[in-house]
């Protein structure tokens, strides 16, 4: 009779072959096959000079608003409204006829004065030879006492005299003088250089002196200004900075500031840190800090919404990692996950300073050498063993590294 071996006895065989020759593989393959491949990003400490980009308005490096300084009646305007002025030119005319007589006048007055100043010499030399000659006669009893004093009284006369018309002479220089220079000023003139506005006025108007409504306004506009708010503490914060070696504010050019247009496009020129207000606005907690940009072809008007990107100082052990390195926790804290050297996860909460292109500046959290993971993040947690390979910059210049990011085989 012939043995029979059931069924089931010769599939549980099978299976449990299959079971033992899996085992056969050992714990190690198995760990090697379940390790995730990670790309990561060592760091290193670098210089970085540090900007901050500041809001302000362009305001006109001089401006004069025209007044006339004497009353009369208006004849010619001579500028072009919109056009470029020099100073000196003569921007209106004021009629002169009734000044050209107070000169004409004076001239008169003063000629005048200056006839009773001769007459004064005149009478004064006369007197003092009377004066002279009685006081010998009196001594030889040839005069009475009387006529000597006479004499002595007609002299101080004309002391008197000639004093009088020489203040009579000055009076008259000076109201020639004011006569002179009111008749200049019917030439209303440009006190700086600069591009004239329009005019409130026209020909035959009549104008009083030091009005209050200004004829035209003139404005320097090259160089401009440049007026940015920036609160107080930013400026305490950049202070403690500096003083506990965070930054250095050494080197030449850390006064240059850069220009950024509404529309994000730069501006030509640097311009300079001119100075900075000395009192706060209690409305807004900050200070005005005072810019100076060429403005050679006048592409700045006095107004104008910009930003202005500002130097801080030079921070040279700055740590910058990739912003695809960093995620957000719950908290909303910054956060990155770090391969140490056995090849386990860590995961790191950072303090972020400020982002500088496609990185982030890390104030806290991470350290020169750290490996931070920048591809294959979504796979691991803290605490699970990976496989590192380095970043490579070339294959990804875009910076990001999640479209080169190379799958593993599957098994």
């Amino acid at each position: 009779m012939k043995n029979i071996i059931p069924v089931s006895l010769t599939v549980g065989a099978l299976g449990l072959g299959v079971l033992l020759a899996g085992c056969d593989r050992g714990p190690q393959a198995q760990a090697a096959a379940q390790a995730p491949l990670v790309t990561t990003v060592t760091l290193e400490s670098e210089p970085v000079v540090l900007k901050t980009e500041l809001p302000g308005r362009t305001s006109s490096y001089r401006v004069a608003e025209i007044r006339p300084q004497v009353s009369g009646l208006l004849e010619e305007r001579l500028f072009t409204e919109g056009a470029e002025v020099e100073a000196g030119d003569v921007l209106y005319q004021i009629d002169p006829a009734p000044f050209e007589a107070e000169v004409a006048s004076a001239q008169a007055n003063l000629a005048a004065a200056q006839k009773s100043v001769e007459q004064a010499e005149a009478s004064l030399s006369l007197a003092k030879i009377n004066e002279e000659r009685y006081g010998a006669l009196y001594e030889e009893k040839a005069v009475a006492a009387s006529e000597r004093d006479q004499a002595s009284t007609d002299l101080d006369v004309a002391l008197a005299t000639l004093a009088a018309s020489q203040a009579a002479v000055q009076q008259a220089e000076a109201a020639l003088k004011t006569a002179q220079i009111n008749l200049d000023y019917t030439k209303i003139r440009a006190p700086i250089s600069g591009k004239i506005g329009r005019s409130s006025v026209t020909d035959g108007a009549i104008l009083t002196a030091y009005q209050a409504q200004s004829l035209a306004t003139i404005q320097q506009l090259d160089p401009i200004y440049v007026d940015v708010p920036q609160s107080t503490a930013q400026l305490m914060e950049l202070k403690r900075r500096v003083a506990a070696g965070h930054l250095s504010r050494g080197g030449d050019s850390v006064d240059e500031v850069e220009l950024i247009f509404e529309d994000g496009s730069r501006y030509a020129h640097k311009g300079e840190l001119q100075f900075q207000e000395v009192t706060v606005d209690p409305s807004t907690g900050s200070v005005i800090v005072r810019m100076v940009f060429p403005n050679p072809d006048g592409d700045l008007l006095p107004g104008m919404f910009v930003r202005v990107e500002v130097k801080e100082g030079q921070n040279d052990r700055a740590l910058l990692v990739m912003q695809q390195g960093v995620t957000r926790n719950r908290k909303g804290e910054a956060t990155s996950l770090v391969v140490d050297e056995s090849g386990t996860v860590i995961q790191r909460v950072l303090d972020i300073d400020r982002s500088i292109g496609n990185r982030w500046l890390v104030s806290s959290g991470l350290k020169p050498g750290d490996r931070v993971i920048v591809e294959g993040s979504q796979r691991v947690r803290p605490g699970m063993e990976v496989e590192v390979t380095d970043f490579d910059p070339e294959a990804n210049p875009a910076g990001n590294p999640a479209a080169q990011q190379k799958q593993p085989a599957a098994e």
